[in-house]
């Protein structure tokens, strides 16, 4: 039977993981504060990161996989540390956030990386990724360092992809406000999917684990019909928002899926070496049809991390 550790296991991303490996057989413990409960099977392992001893009884025995999606440098360095001799592989869940040239379109995972941060600096999430990954590699052909883009599915507690399923549910018959769309794309992985590539990959190395390019107008369409929206949609354009202090990206009064005009690359990586190393992605429509299904039993109107109230949206409205 294989032993796997995950340096987390209670969050989103690395509890999908979790039960991933439990679906295929595996013994999984999962080393966190314990906050959160584990996925039911595994075994929790109470232990604070930052602590000097984190990962003295995890380093008395010898593991098969260790998966960890840490974003903090330090954590990542002292576990290599401690336990890269006892693991048989090592998976680290990184980001495409490590890349500094975020304009070029089609770029594979040749491309330059932000330096890795130093002890000391202040803390910038694509360094710190970039740094982590520099100690994960140090175990050579037996690490694994996957780079995903914009993470999406039930559950999503960023919100940045189900915003569009809130919107579009809620507004009814009523217009719902887009960010300029033409010549803008969406590349976006299911978090099942990123799982299910992390417990089976085989290879080694760095790859993007990034989903198919899709049109912007696309996407916001596939998620407006399967939404059941009636109403019309009024696209706005960018020095408009940004006059009406609206948002790219995330965070409270922001529109998810728009990034800024120098940003074409960051949702249009290659993910070659994705499909190359057997990643599956389904199709998005089945995505998008959990999401909104997802959204609406949390509820499309909830407080949420990323995108505007209804409120905050109809006073845009009123003001085209």
């Amino acid at each position: 039977m294989t032993d796997v550790l995950i340096l987390g296991g209670t969050g989103w991303l690395s509890g999908r993981i979790a039960q991933r490996w439990l679906d295929e057989g595996a013994t999984v413990t999962c080393l966190a504060r314990g906050t959160r409960p584990a996925p039911e099977g595994t075994a929790l392992v109470h232990g604070d990161r930052d602590a000097p001893d984190a990962y003295a009884d995890l380093a008395r025995q010898d593991w098969d996989h260790i998966v960890d999606i840490s974003s903090q440098a330090e954590h990542v360095e002292r576990a290599i540390d401690a336990l890269g001799d006892r693991a048989g592989r090592w998976t680290y869940v990184s980001s495409v956030s490590v890349y500094s040239d975020d304009a070029t379109v089609g770029v594979d995972e040749s491309a330059p990386r932000h330096p890795s941060a130093r002890p000391g600096d202040e803390y910038e999430y694509g360094a710190h990724k970039a740094a982590a990954e520099d100690a994960v590699g140090l175990l050579g052909k037996r690490a694994l360092i996957v780079r995903p883009g914009l993470i999406v599915g039930d559950g999503d507690p960023s919100d940045r992809f189900g915003y569009w399923g809130a919107a579009f549910a809620r507004a009814g018959a009523e217009p719902v406000l887009l960010p300029p769309v033409e010549g803008k794309h969406v590349q976006v992985i299911d978090v099942d999917d990123l799982a299910a590539f992390i417990v089976g990959a085989t290879c080694s190395g760095a790859v993007n684990a990034v989903g198919d390019e899709h049109p912007l107008a696309d996407v916001l369409d596939a998620v407006r019909a399967a939404a059941g929206h009636a109403g019309a949609t009024v696209v706005a354009e960018e020095e408009w928002l940004l006059a009406h202090d609206v948002e790219h990206w995330a965070g409270p009064r922001s529109l998810p899926l728009w990034l800024p005009p120098t940003m074409t690359g960051f949702m249009t990586r290659s993910n070659s070496a994705f499909h190359a190393s057997g990643g599956q992605l389904r199709p998005l429509a089945d995505t998008i049809e959990r999401v909104i299904a997802d959204e609406r039993e949390r509820g499309v109107d909830r407080e949420r991390r990323a995108g505007l109230t209804r409120a905050e949206e109809e006073a845009l409205l009123a003001d085209r």
